[in-house]
């Protein structure tokens, strides 16, 4: 009997009616491939509703490590018992550490304009002007020149009821990225809902106690297939298109399925490509694939890694 391991996906995004997915992907040793074993929709059947179904799942397939696209951990907050002296003298030593990193970062950015102003203004100049020959990659966003968006991002401060100090690493190293692709920034709780905030607590206290949780990010995924050559910019800019979005999703599977020898079988290739949340559960997994080859980013110690368990994959 040939040996395998597997990896699960599962994103936690939308509302308690919305269709959840679980995506398994088991590697065989024999065949040396890997495969995506199973595309389950989370809802509610005869006898079992459709969140202790997931246990069953876990249980039944021997999961053992599954990502999600949801915080494992809370902001600095909601722990605290001190007499709060607000955020910007806050003395917990999470909320310290970054807010210290924010600011060398903006001091060196005020230093290089204070002593060479001329050129620095002509370097700003230049930065604002659209370039398609400009790789997304030219520089990581905490680099110099910094760019206009990611200074009023540093500016308006890290809030320690809304991030976690993982979030700044993400600002770092990928917010100019982020926000070209997704018109958006990472914020750990920027858009989860009290209703998924609930559901998600009860989900984890009644997965089996040998599960290993990690997080994982579908944008953060994408901007790394990005940067590994392996999608074009326009196969992400194409995915919020009305009309090109199924049709984006489908070209993204296929590179990936090409290049990271994942098989597919075709009414699993239907509904990824149909359903968004399905995509989404897929992609976790991929990230899980990649931990469970040893290749992923290693994330500072004052991110917490232990704790957060943020994936964030190489290719």
């Amino acid at each position: 009997m040939s040996e395998s391991k597997n990896i699960a996906g599962m994103s936690m995004k939308g509302g308690r009616k919305d269709n959840f997915f679980f995506c398994l992907i088991e590697y065989y040793e024999d065949s040396q491939r890997w495969f995506l074993r199973s595309m389950l929709q989370v809802k509610d059947e005869e006898g079992l509703e459709g969140d202790d179904a997931i246990r069953s799942w876990i249980e039944d397939y021997k999961v053992n490590q599954l990502v999600v696209d949801f915080p494992l951990t809370w902001p600095a907050c909601h722990s605290c018992e001190l007499e709060c002296p607000g955020s910007k003298n806050c003395p917990v030593d999470e909320v310290v550490s970054v807010r210290d990193r924010v600011t060398s970062i903006l001091e060196e950015d005020t230093s290089i304009r204070d002593r060479h102003h001329k050129e620095y203004e002509r370097s700003r100049n230049l930065d604002d002007e659209f370039d398609m020959g400009r790789d997304l990659w030219d520089k990581e966003s905490h680099e110099h020149l910094l760019s206009r968006s990611f200074k009023r991002r540093l500016k308006k401060g890290f809030l320690p009821y809304w991030n976690r100090s993982v979030d700044f690493w993400i600002w770092k190293y990928y917010y100019d990225q982020y926000l070209e692709l997704f018109t958006s920034s990472y914020d750990s709780f920027g858009n989860t809902s009290l209703m998924i905030l609930s559901r998600f607590s009860y989900l984890r206290r009644h997965f089996p106690n040998n599960i290993d949780l990690y997080e994982g990010n579908v944008n953060l995924t994408l901007i790394e297939l990005l940067r590994g050559k392996i999608l074009l910019n326009r196969d992400i800019q194409n995915m919020s298109d009305i009309e090109q979005g199924v049709e984006a999703r489908l070209d993204i599977i296929k590179k990936i399925e090409a290049k990271l020898n994942i098989f597919i079988y075709e009414h699993d290739l239907e509904l990824i490509v149909k359903n968004p949340r399905a995509f989404d559960s897929f992609i976790l997994a991929v990230t899980g694939q990649r931990n469970l080859l040893d290749k992923v980013r290693n994330l500072p110690l004052w991110t917490r890694p232990s704790l957060t368990r943020l994936l964030v994959p190489k290719f």
